[in-house]
């Protein structure tokens, strides 16, 4: 792990890092700046970078491109980012204190920074708004989820938070909007093994091999010719409750997945998936209370503007 950063977060982002090698026999670099290059030229305009004193070393001086090579030093630098469609809907904060901060996200909004969602994220959107540099999430909502997400308000309390939630111990209750089957037999729990393949959107499921992944659905009501769904997953495969809901035959309205990939637009914001994360409850690392949190949201999740 590298040292703490010598540069401030930019629009709620840390600064990125590189480390050349711990020990190098003969170094294939006579500079950093012959190691900038190679090592980081296909991000970033190395020669811009280095004019402009963008580069950094843990002292926080500039790096210079005929600085003599160094081995096993850390750069620290922010990269350019490229504009964004602001994402719309507000993140209703159910929660917060000292350790942690629930919200309420809307549907299309990435959790995390990453790839082409970057200042349209919750963290670095929460950020800037509540003034928590360090904040992160505990857990994981897909991009096109909505509902109750909860994180972390700084480093020190993240471990023991994050900890609960890979053992299991959070209680963890979505809804969902989807076709009626008179013939289906409710409550059912779905159990099957789950896997994704890289370079394929959809997950898959593996017959005959050990269970990953369970879910317990239930028909919570009817609501026109619909029916609303609670989920109860006790594991937290990628995309579970959207694959065991097709595998029931009442795929999840407006998924764009499932049961076929659709050509949607990532900036179209007018048709929601119909999943809601519901509730989550646990008992308190630090404390020992028992928290319950609720989304404010009800189904139908409404598109644009919600």
């Amino acid at each position: 792990m590298p040292p703490r950063s010598p540069l401030p977060q930019r629009q709620g982002l840390d600064a990125a890092w590189v480390s050349t090698p711990e020990r190098t026999q003969s170094p294939a670099w006579a500079t950093m700046g012959d190691w900038l290059h190679e090592r980081v030229s296909e991000f970033v305009d190395v020669a811009g970078f280095l004019a402009d004193e963008r580069f950094v070393y843990e002292t926080g001086a500039p790096v210079t491109a005929h600085d003599p090579y160094r081995p096993h030093t850390f750069v620290w630098f922010h990269r350019d980012l490229a504009d964004e469609v602001f994402v719309p809907g507000k993140m209703h904060v159910i929660h917060r204190d000292e350790r942690i901060v629930v919200i309420d996200k809307p549907p299309f909004l990435s959790s995390i920074p990453r790839g082409r969602h970057v200042l349209q994220s919750v963290v670095v959107r929460l950020r800037a708004e509540l003034g928590l540099p360090e904040l992160s999430p505990l857990h994981r909502l897909d991009r096109v989820t909505s509902g109750v997400l909860v994180l972390a308000t700084e480093r020190r309390w993240r471990g023991a938070y994050q900890s609960m939630f890979q053992r299991g111990e959070v209680g963890k209750v979505y809804r969902a909007l989807a076709p009626l089957r008179a013939d289906l037999k409710l409550p059912v729990t779905v159990r099957n093994h789950l896997t994704t393949r890289h370079g394929h959107w959809q997950a898959e499921v593996v017959p005959d091999a050990p269970v990953n992944a369970e879910t317990l659905v239930e028909l919570d009501r009817v609501q026109g010719d619909l029916g609303v769904y609670r989920l109860t997953p006790s594991t937290g495969r990628t995309h579970q409750l959207r694959m065991h809901m097709l595998g029931l035959g009442i795929p999840i309205s407006g998924d764009p997945l499932y049961p076929v990939v659709q050509d949607v637009s990532v900036h179209d914001f007018a048709r929601p998936l119909q999943l809601l994360a519901s509730e989550v409850t646990f008992t308190d690392p630090i404390d020992g209370g028992v928290r319950r949190f609720a989304s404010v949201r009800r189904l139908p999740v409404r598109g644009e503007g919600a």
